[in-house]
């Protein structure tokens, strides 16, 4: 992909960005999901949920899919689409900063024009990086799109809400975040009571996942979110109708409609 492609697609993706009018990305995991979702009318660009990508290769989510496999996914769903593709990029695939930005260097070769970077440490306690260590990845993520010419649009996530952490740390990240280069903040569990202060908090556009018992997109966008994704929600979608075809076929009930369905493999 010619850098020229990568600087327009990655500039019409940061337009999307727009506090009341959030763009909303229906999360992909393979060449197959990528084009049915680019396929729907109001669909303006795809994303990838690191959960899905690894759970259809095999892989434990947070890092356990080897970062190989995860950039040949990127690669791949690039190629099926002339829409702006934003990869789930986890925590950069690297302990350091230096890591973290020859990584995104790696990643921005694929044609990626955008990237989620999350501040937890990895493990199951709640664990974050310190702020300034976390600002500093994020800052790596903007060094290495810099170098590459691609103004990549950096979604930096915050775990500390899901952690059991404060709203006030919340906002002080996300503003540190956005300070380093960061184009958007992801705030990670944020409820129907804390949106409001969130967003009116962070100096910048907030970006949320949708899930079942979530506020919805239009409750979203009357906050002033200015994206909403779904994560691994949509391979949830399809596998939970895949399911209950196994479910209806073994119990005898009539052939479903939607098994005459398939995805564009043009």
């Amino acid at each position: 992909m010619t850098s020229a492609l990568s600087i327009a697609r990655a500039n019409a993706f940061r337009e999307m960005h727009q506090p009341g009018e959030p763009i909303v990305l229906v999360n992909v995991w393979d060449v197959a999901s990528a084009k049915v979702v680019a396929a729907q009318p109001g669909t303006r660009a795809l994303a990838t949920a690191s959960w899905s990508v690894s759970a259809a290769a095999g892989y434990e989510d947070g890092e356990g899919l080897p970062l190989d496999v995860a950039l040949l996914a990127a690669r791949r769903i690039v190629a099926s689409t002339d829409l702006p593709v934003t990869v789930d990029f986890e925590k950069g695939y690297a302990t350091s900063s230096d890591g973290v930005r020859e990584n995104t260097s790696r990643l921005i070769e694929t044609g990626a024009i955008g990237l989620n970077i999350e501040d937890s440490v990895g493990s199951e306690d709640g664990a974050l990086w310190s702020l300034a260590d976390a600002a500093g990845r994020v800052a790596a993520v903007r060094a290495a799109a810099d170098r590459a010419g691609v103004p990549l649009v950096i979604n930096a996530r915050t775990d500390i809400l899901v952690g059991g952490g404060s709203i006030a740390g919340a906002i002080e990240r996300g503003n540190a975040y956005l300070a380093s280069g960061a184009d958007c903040v992801f705030v990670l569990g944020v409820s129907s009571e804390s949106l409001p202060q969130v967003v009116n908090g962070i100096d910048g556009p907030v970006s949320v996942m949708a899930g079942a018992t979530s506020p919805t997109i239009a409750e979203f966008a009357a906050a002033g979110v200015a994206r909403v994704s779904f994560g691994p929600g949509s391979m949830g979608v399809a596998y939970a109708a895949l399911a209950r075809l196994a479910q209806e076929v073994h119990s005898g009930k009539p052939n479903s409609a939607d098994l005459a369905y398939r995805p564009n493999q043009a």
